[in-house]
């Protein structure tokens, strides 16, 4: 073969050279990209820019073999990070688009961390992780920033890819987390149940993985029996939810006319040109007009600012509540009102350190239809962890009293957000991702008992209200049916994501049935009169009778409280109580009555006590006496007569004087509270009608225990059924 020529191996060696160089170079060059990258990564997590974070963390990752072989000084210093601090993720906050004005989203880790301790065990020592890699700690990262971001399709992808690594022990949790958000609950339910039996140190965190498992089950039986019965639609996309978020929806002072936030285009800014409004929350409001909601109106200053203004209402006292916050500290929010006259509002102030706290987030205030409470939500010391809902009194002045939390009837270890109070019914509705829901914050409604000043235990809305998304801001009409609330259930492209939606509940029914017993036998009374009053007499009485099997059953008005009554001739009436107010759904309420025959004889009044030797009552007579009253208002068809008796001791004329004047002397006292003079009769018997006849006493020893209280025995008031009209059903005339 012909030798090479020695200039062609030159060139040779040359190109070999540059080409190496080459590859040193873009090598060098790659790296530094890719510090960059990670540099902007990192800043843009530190700052809660979830969606930045995310895109520059996946650039990062586009070249996993060089990340493993390339040690960075910036990487190198990752590496040295320890598990405890990189698993600390920071709370959810305002995203770039907006979606959550306040810091509160989908289980937050600052839910996590603040879920109350387990003080039925010894608390176990700090855990110990092992080092991880660098690029386990950008899968990480990754993961969260997908998840905060609402991307729950790449969350759920990137936190799989997490738990195959093995090197981070909670996202198996997180991963089941996301899984919840894509509504694969049986999924997820694989992953906290694999999380939880493989005793993860992270205590806290595991106790929430045992509550989600159970919002998992709450999803799938909710899915498995899908109540028709709530039509839910979201609003246009003009008016309502129109740029990158729209949420908090609150009437304004009528059911036509709604406050809500948005971050839209021309919006309040300092200078048009230099500002965009669009990721600026403002307060709007609009009007429902000629059958449509009009052009949403922005309040403008001094309500809108450069800063950000949501969650607002109007009060019947014509004074605004809203909250305030600032991208330059998002680890403050505060609660600022705004006095208003002829529509116009003046300055607005912030609420002081009874309601703000510095270095706390106050939020979402709603003030009662009374004006007497001031609820909000807010992450302040002295709750149960994350944010809790807690309660302000207000005073006649409209001065704000101290705050107080509304308990772990209410509150959880997570995050209970955007309280809204439904007067008519005296119900808080509330969202809450620490209470067994569909994933994410779910909303839920608990009863107000006002006797007993306490909650009853919250129940979820379930679908379609909720759904495993966001679902918050809920507020309903007086009628309760139709409202509207907020969610991030549609997918969040471009930015987007709280949106506003109508729901609109089928009729409420409430209807009460029952039956009618004789108390001794329990046969059922055919033909018996069952009458049922308003309490407050709004409505005309209902009466119903009886059928052959003792059956009765009509409809009920919705927001009543009523009073039940059973008669039928020749028998005592019975009494009860059922109300429809406070109820949200169809209830079907049930009422049996057992009523007692009328004696034919004479029913002693126990306790009837005179002064001696005189007619005189004794106070303990007249409580004793006030049951009578008690039995004749309620069986006003009765006359009666209270028939007085001595014993046998003294002047038989006497005794009969004695007698007839406490006879009288009951009389008048049922006369003077309301009985009518013609259904009572007054009769003094003396002696003539002894319960122990004068022969057997007068075989006992005289004074003896036995002989007095034969002799008490005979002194004794009665009453006895004289008359009976005929049950009436009276019209009630206005």
């Amino acid at each position: 073969m012909k030798s090479q020529h020695p200039n062609f191996q030159n060139c040779i060696f040359f190109k070999r050279l540059f080409a190496a160089l080459l590859i040193a170079l873009s090598s060098l060059s790659f790296g530094q990209s890719k510090k960059l990258w990670m540099l902007t990564a990192e800043n843009a997590y530190k700052a809660k820019d979830w969606a930045t974070a995310a895109v520059y963390y996946a650039k990062v990752l586009d070249d996993t073999t060089v990340l493993e072989t390339f040690v960075l000084p910036y990487e190198m210093q990752m590496v040295n990070l320890k598990l405890k601090s990189l698993v600390k993720v920071p709370e959810l906050q305002l995203r770039r688009h907006r979606k959550d004005t306040t810091g509160v989203g989908k289980d937050s880790a600052q839910t996590i961390s603040n879920a109350p301790a387990d003080t039925s065990r010894k608390q176990k020592a700090a855990p110990k992780f092992n080092k991880i890699t660098s690029i386990d700690y950008v899968y990480w990262k990754l993961a969260h920033s997908y998840r905060l971001n609402a991307d729950y399709k790449n969350a759920a992808k990137t936190y799989k890819t997490c738990v195959e690594r093995n090197a981070v022990p909670d996202a198996r949790y997180f991963y089941g987390l996301s899984l919840m958000a894509l509504k694969k609950y049986n999924e997820a339910l694989v992953e906290f149940d694999e999380y939880v039996t493989h005793s993860p140190e992270n205590d806290s965190l595991m106790r929430v993985a045992e509550k989600k498992e159970s919002s998992c089950y709450f999803a799938l039986d909710t899915m498995s029996n899908v109540k028709r019965e709530v039509i839910v639609r979201m609003f246009d996309t003009l008016i309502f939810n129109k740029g990158t978020a729209s949420f908090a929806p609150q009437y304004y002072l009528s059911p036509n006319k709604i406050i809500f936030t948005s971050a839209r285009r021309n919006g309040v800014v300092n200078d048009p040109e230099k500002q965009d409004s669009k990721y600026l929350c403002d307060l709007y409001y609009t009007e429902y007009l000629d059958s449509i909601w009009q052009r949403p109106i922005n309040f403008g200053r001094p309500i809108n600012t450069v800063l950000h203004e949501g969650a607002g209402m109007v009060t019947p006292f014509e004074t605004m509540v809203f909250t305030r916050w600032s991208d330059a500290n998002r680890d403050e929010v505060f609660i600022y009102i705004a006095r208003m006259n002829d529509g116009k509002f003046y300055e607005a102030f912030k609420l002081g350190p009874e309601v703000n706290v510095p270095g706390k987030k106050s939020k979402d205030p709603y003030v009662n239809f009374n004006g007497t409470r001031l609820f909000f939500s807010s992450n302040r010391p002295g709750g149960f962890g994350g944010f809790d809902i807690w309660c302000c009194i207000i005073d006649d002045d409209g001065n704000i009293g101290a705050p107080r939390n509304l308990g772990k009837q209410i509150n959880t270890g997570g995050d209970e957000v955007s309280p809204f109070y439904h007067n008519v019914s005296n119900t808080l509705y509330f969202s809450s991702n620490g209470l067994p829901g569909m994933g994410g914050l779910d909303v839920f409604k608990a009863s107000f008992n006002v006797d007993d000043s306490v909650y009853t235990f919250p129940k979820n809305m379930g679908g379609p209200v909720n759904s495993s998304k966001d679902d918050a801001y809920f507020i309903m009409e007086r009628t309760q049916q139709r409202g509207f609330f907020a969610s991030d259930r549609e997918p969040c492209e471009g930015g987007h994501c709280y949106d506003i939606y109508e729901f609109q509940n089928a009729p409420i029914f409430f209807d009460l049935s029952g039956y009618v017993y004789d108390a001794i036998t329990n046969d059922p009374i055919p033909g018996a009169l069952v009458t049922i009053s308003d309490v407050h007499g709004e409505d005309e009485q209902l009466y119903i009778v009886t059928d052959e099997k003792g059956f009765y059953s009509t409809p009920l008005k919705a927001d009543r409280e009523f009073f039940l009554k059973a008669q039928k001739t020749k028998y005592f009436a019975d009494k009860g109580s059922r109300a429809t107010k406070g109820l949200t759904e169809t209830a079907h309420l049930e009422w049996d009555a057992f009523l007692s025959k009328v004696p034919d004889g004479e029913v002693e009044i126990e306790g009837i006590e005179y002064d001696f030797d005189k007619a005189t009552l004794r106070p303990k007579s007249k409580e004793n006496l006030d049951k009578i009253v008690d039995l004749l208002n309620l069986n006003d068809n009765l006359s009666v007569a209270i028939n007085a008796h001595t014993d046998a001791r003294g002047n038989d004329a006497y005794n009969e004087r004695l007698s007839q004047a406490r006879a009288q002397s009951c009389v008048d006292y049922l006369i003077s509270k309301g009985i009518k003079k013609d259904r009572l009769i007054a009769k003094g018997w003396g002696e003539k009608q002894p319960i122990i006849p004068e022969s057997a006493i007068n075989k006992m020893v005289p004074k003896s225990p036995e002989f007095e209280a034969a002799h008490q025995k005979n002194r004794r008031t009665a009453f006895k059924v004289v008359g009976e009209s005929a049950l009436k059903i009276i019209n009630k005339t206005k």
